[in-house]
């Protein structure tokens, strides 16, 4: 990895922080055993892992039973699926422990085999040789130490809370939301090395959970239903992919007076008829030999004796597709939701985690004091031993980047210590092409929006743009009128034809009114205007058009100004050079974004930008379709390619560096993709000239991660988080590599996270104050808004390339099908299928944009 130049930065004003980390002031370096577990019921084998909470719940079982008797008293921790760990052998290395174990669940017992193998032997002295900054030790290498502490620290939480991997949540501490699913609080623990200590890592976690209980219930606030009486007739093909989304890998309890106790099931999916019209061949044990067809509903009232409230429901369908009444079925508690939350129950989500960062803090305060790992004897066990105070670090404030915007305004220069200005009596530092050739497609009712009030917002949208600095020849535009659900590709055509034409000259913009935020109709307009028509197009909310405001006119004048080749706002020339030691430097970003858990049929998406300037103002894209889940950028050496083409094209110069940012790695994969995506880079460089061999800085950029910093002595901001430009690189960053934590955003609320940079590879020998400083300075211009941003640009550029790659997939047959089977009888519980199609090359491909697009900042 890269070694540091400068070990630590020097560069602005110090301050002391707190860290979510707990110091560990022991752990042993005795060796840890790894042992491969096979949990299998007596006498038979399950065809597929149960659920996590099962495997612990037996295998815990098992420990209480046959720890004395069988294991020397020893403690095992579980991942509850193959692996535990022991702090010494609790058989022979090559010999297999057989205990058996009685499990009872919902009133039915069970018998189950529980086998012990020895997998392997873990030193946790690796540990101490990374933490120290040992050369040859790589963060892969601690790896398994790591987990095993892991383990025993979350046996801990295990105790007395619903664990999910790290994470662990309480209902005690809840909130409902709509459609049958309540919000969790919790927490998540993860053991992370520093320099020369080893840390806890305790930071809060939100998670979306199934309400249990009754679930017509659930059912009911799915369709925001008062009764299930308003469901009859009513549960057309749309309603089943619904209620089939929600129940996609749901487990029920059925509880009725026919069985003991409460049955367990996962449902397949939903009858596609109710159940008084669901049939079947039946014999009634009190008169055999005389078979006879009866619906669902009826063999209720015969076997059971049950009246069914609701016949005209359809059914559920499970194993050997037995048939339950819904309501006959009961959620089973504690499940995660797992699927995708609309809108409602996202604002829910952000309203209920957002915190501020003394509310945090002693949130996870509190969570320490609750686990008091003093008394566990696992923690024991295995020789871990913590603080119980969080811990305090070095911090330093970088100065703000000078901003500059056009000659013409009042103001053509600032440094906004706060992270945020406006663009009152300010310019763009380029305008883009003068806007001539426009329309606006309104997809509202001509009721709701009239054409005056439309009129009336081109003015101030024209007005605006003109004090910006932005030219609009043509201020009264073409206004049409679209039907929402007709062909939106022939009503953007249509809207086009309005617009008065030079001969080839293709629009410039096409102004698009939405009734509402409905993704499908906005992914199908940019579909059609990035592959068939070929144009720029602007989306906007009509709610927007009801009320105008300069603010939000500023902000559309920004992206069109971009859109149409202009820059909005740059840094001081001489300073940003100066930065990059005076050479030409090409600015790259890279992010892969994989398809939903579940959605295995689904590609990954690389998504590639490079600069065209100068000044990293101005970016091209590159978007490159990879098979399902994979981390690794095939085809990297060819967009690389294009991009230098790009940048020659647009500065008549060939980069002599390349900065390149990737998102989307973990840590452990760090050698990996430093190793393989830098060759890449590297040919791509000698495949355009032989003997061409530019500098090249490669950085990792880590977004999703647990560790938050608070302020100390009142330091912070307004909303008391971290001043923008804080920057960490002691204490808690990792010896073996040159990395730093760095707030390059004001917040607005809730507690603030830092983006963690990771400098791989460093053939421009950047020290830290210097690479700290570019990539904070670059957070100050990304091109559509007046803040710093959270994210260095080009990945941030990346991510909304990465966004916009959905709507090229909109008519390439790529995800699920939700459909019914007609043959089968029932709507499949996961409610899709794999639509196949004819493309031969479907595994790794560069996705095309249309060329009148391709060197534009269309993602903006």
């Amino acid at each position: 990895m890269s070694t540091r130049v400068n070990k630590h930065g020097s560069a602005g004003r110090k301050l002391r922080v707190a860290v979510n980390h707990v110091e560990f002031t022991k752990y042993s370096e005795r060796e840890i055993i790894q042992y491969d577990i096979e949990l299998q019921p007596e006498g038979t084998e399950f065809k597929k892992l149960p659920p996590p909470e099962l495997m612990r719940s037996v295998f815990d079982q098992c420990m209480r039973i046959h720890r004395a008797s069988r294991l020397g008293n020893t403690h095992m921790v579980y991942d509850a699926r193959k692996i535990a760990y022991a702090p010494r052998r609790v058989c022979g290395p090559t010999e297999t422990l057989r205990l058996e174990v009685s499990h009872s669940e919902a009133g039915r017992a069970s018998k189950y085999i529980v086998q012990i193998r020895e997998a392997a032997v873990i030193d946790p002295s690796s540990v101490t040789r990374f933490i120290r900054g040992d050369a040859g030790t790589e963060m892969a290498d601690i790896q398994p130490a790591l987990t095993a502490m892991d383990l025993a620290i979350g046996s801990v939480a295990h105790q007395d809370m619903v664990g999910f991997g790290r994470s662990f949540f309480t209902r005690a501490q809840s909130m409902p939301t709509s459609g049958g699913l309540e919000l969790w609080r919790g927490f998540s623990l993860s053991v992370r090395p520093g320099m020369e200590r080893l840390f806890l890592n305790v930071n809060t976690a939100v998670t979306a959970m199934y309400m249990p209980g009754s679930l017509l219930n659930a059912l009911l606030a799915v369709f925001d239903l008062q009764s299930a009486e308003q469901l009859r007739g009513h549960i057309d093909q749309s309603r089943a992919r619904e209620m089939s989304a929600y129940l996609r890998g749901l487990t029920l309890y059925l509880r009725h007076r026919g069985i003991t106790g409460k049955r367990k099931f996962a449902v397949k999916g939903i009858t596609s008829a109710a159940l008084d019209r669901e049939s079947f061949e039946w014999e009634d044990p009190d008169r055999p030999g005389h078979p006879e067809t009866v619906s669902i509903a009826q063999y209720y009232a015969k076997r059971y004796n049950i009246k069914l409230r609701y016949p005209y429901l359809p059914g559920l369908v499970g194993r050997k597709n037995a048939i339950f009444p819904i309501e006959l079925c009961e959620v089973a508690e504690n499940q995660r939701y797992r699927g995708k939350l609309d809108d409602r129950q996202t604002a829910d989500m952000v309203r209920f985690a957002c915190q501020r960062p003394d509310e945090n803090r002693n949130r996870i305060e509190d969570v320490l004091k609750q686990l008091n790992f003093a008394e566990s004897p696992v923690t024991a066990a295995f020789g871990l031993t913590l603080t119980s105070r969080l811990a305090e670090v070095e911090s330093r404030v970088l100065p703000a980047p000078t901003i500059n915007y056009g000659r013409a305004s009042q103001e053509p220069t600032l440094s906004p210590a706060s992270g945020a200005w406006n663009m009152r009596g300010k310019r763009v530092s380029t305008p883009g092409a003068s806007l001539e050739f426009w329309a606006v497609l309104v997809l509202s009712r001509q009721r709701d929006l009239p054409m005056n009030r439309v009129q009336a917002f081109v003015t101030m949208l024209v007005d605006t743009c003109i004090q910006t600095g932005y030219d609009i020849r043509q201020s009264r535009p073409p206004i049409v009128y679209g039907n929402l659900n007709a062909d939106l590709g022939r009503e953007m055509r249509h809207a086009c034809d309005a617009i008065n034409l030079p001969p080839k000259r293709p629009p410039q913009l096409l102004l698009v009114v939405l009734p509402s935020t409905n993704a499908h109709v906005y992914q199908t307009i940019k579909n059609c205007a990035y592959t068939t028509l070929g144009i720029q197009t602007q989306c906007m909310q009509a709610k927007n058009m009801q009320r105008p405001s300069t603010q939000y006119c500023a902000n559309l004048c920004l992206k069109i100004n971009t859109k149409l080749g202009g820059t909005n706002q740059a840094l001081t020339p001489s300073h940003l050079q100066k930065l990059v030691h005076n050479k030409p430097t090409l600015f790259m970003g890279c992010d892969v974004t994989h398809p939903a858990p579940g959605e295995q049929h689904k590609p990954s998406i690389a998504s590639v930008v490079g600069s065209t300037d100068f000044m990293g103002l101005r970016y091209s894209a590159t978007l490159i379709q990879l098979p399902s889940r994979q981390e690794l950028v095939s085809k990297l050496q060819d967009a690389v390619v294009r991009h230098l083409k790009l940048f020659f094209k647009g500065t008549k110069t060939k980069p002599r560096h390349i900065i390149f940012y990737r998102d989307g790695v973990g840590e452990t994969q760090f050698s990996q993709v430093r190793d393989r995506e830098l060759i890449e880079i590297q040919r791509a460089c000698s495949s355009v000239e032989p003997g061409y061999k530019p500098e090249i800085t490669f950085l990792a950029v880590l977004k999703r991660h647990n560790t938050r910093f608070f302020p100390l002595n009142r330091t912070g901001d307004r909303t008391g988080n971290c001043v923008p430009g804080t920057v960490i690189d002691r204490s808690i960053t990792i010896p073996a590599l040159f990395d730093f934590y760095l707030f390059s955003h004001a917040a607005i609320q809730g507690t603030s996270r830092p983006t963690h940079y990771y400098v791989l590879h460093n053939d421009a020998k950047f020290t830290a104050d210097e690479i700290q400083e570019l990539t904070y300075h670059l957070c100050f211009t990304y091109a559509i808004c007046t803040r710093s941003v959270s994210l260095v640009p080009p990945v941030y550029y990346a991510h909304r390339v990465a966004d916009r790659a959905r709507c090229h997939m909109v008519d390439m047959g790529v995800g699920f099908e939700d459909a019914s089977s007609a043959t089968s009888g029932y709507y499949g519980g996961a409610g899709t299928s794999t639509r196949q199609t004819d493309d031969p090359d479907r595994a790794t491909k560069i996705i095309k944009t249309h060329e009148n697009l391709d060197e534009t900042m269309y993602f903006m």
